[in-house]
């Protein structure tokens, strides 16, 4: 592992630690292509329930928060990795995806991908290396009758 490739990661692990509200006793997923370096450092973290999309196991809804590093892919990727991580989310799941600075058209469109799987958007923040979007499951409950 290069020098350059933990530092690049420690500038969005922080964030999106904060974004995605993560204990260190939650089950974390990671996604993207430096999934496998930025699990491992959550573990020297004590995060110790982090694993990368590689060895994750199989899905069961079994993770509370997914961070999703999604800097220099393309939103079709993006779209297809939103439907796998879906299965291995609770309900109650927290999902955080970390993109490039962004055109507000293509972050308009990154929105709708989101939105469109049944999460809502809770939170969009901007950094210098990034911006990130945070989402929740959208919940559906039934309406009581009146009586």
């Amino acid at each position: 592992m290069a020098i350059s490739e933990v530092v690049t990661g420690d500038r969005i692990i922080d964030p999106m630690i904060a974004l995605g509200g993560c204990l260190t006793q939650h089950r974390i997923l990671l996604a993207g292509l430096k999934s496998m370096e930025l699990s491992i450092e959550l573990q020297r973290r004590g995060y110790v329930h982090a694993a990368s999309s590689g060895n994750c196991g199989r899905p069961a809804g079994q993770y509370d928060v997914a961070l999703i590093d999604w800097r220099r892919r393309t939103l079709r990727e993006l779209e297809t990795t939103l439907d796998w991580v879906g299965k291995f989310l609770r309900p109650t799941a927290t999902l955080v995806v970390w993109v490039d600075a962004q055109k507000p058209a293509a972050y308009q469109g990154i929105q709708a991908s989101i939105e469109k799987r049944g999460y809502i958007i809770e939170q969009g923040t901007v950094h210098d290396c990034g911006c990130a979007l945070v989402a929740r499951l959208r919940q559906v409950t039934p309406l009581k009758k009146a009586a």
